[in-house]
């Protein structure tokens, strides 16, 4: 628990910095926003996090997540992932180590991995096309065979 307070700390030092440099307000209500985005070990959508917001009894808006998470990845604190058609999802980034994603197009379940071989090609195309590849997204999609699988639709 006590790394997660750091990188929490660690992240509100990096956003006040940002804030203050580019002229932005600084409120409770945005670095309340970081303190729930930190907490969470996955990906999460604007609408999910206003109600987990709610339901502890922060006095936020939609607007204001919505807001702060897009300062969040302006800044380099949180990740934004597009999965198809639906809603944006965030993620954290202050730890954040590169990885790719399966979503499952019964469950919506999104899985996280990572593969060296991945990398090797991404290196081998920056020096094909000579570029330095700098970042990527790859994003698999897939049916569940998980038995019984509680997320199914």
């Amino acid at each position: 628990m006590a790394e997660q307070e750091t990188v929490i700390r660690n992240a509100k030092s990096i956003f006040e910095d940002f804030l203050l440099k580019n002229n932005y307000r600084k409120t409770a209500e945005r670095f309340y926003v970081i303190d729930e985005l930190y907490i969470l070990e996955d990906h999460i959508d604007v609408d999910s996090l206003y109600l987990i917001m709610k339901n502890k009894k922060y006095s936020i808006s939609r607007a204001t997540i919505y807001n702060t998470l897009d300062l969040l990845v302006d800044c380099g604190l949180a990740v934004k992932h597009q999965f198809g058609d639906k809603s944006a999802l965030y993620e954290q980034a202050l730890t954040y180590k590169h990885h790719d994603h399966l979503v499952c197009n019964q469950c919506s379940k999104i899985k996280e991995f990572s593969d060296p071989k991945i990398e090797e090609i991404k290196n081998s195309i920056g020096r094909a096309l000579d570029s330095k590849v700098t970042n990527h997204s790859l994003v698999f999609h897939g049916d569940c065979i998980i038995p019984n699988c509680e997320n199914k639709k």
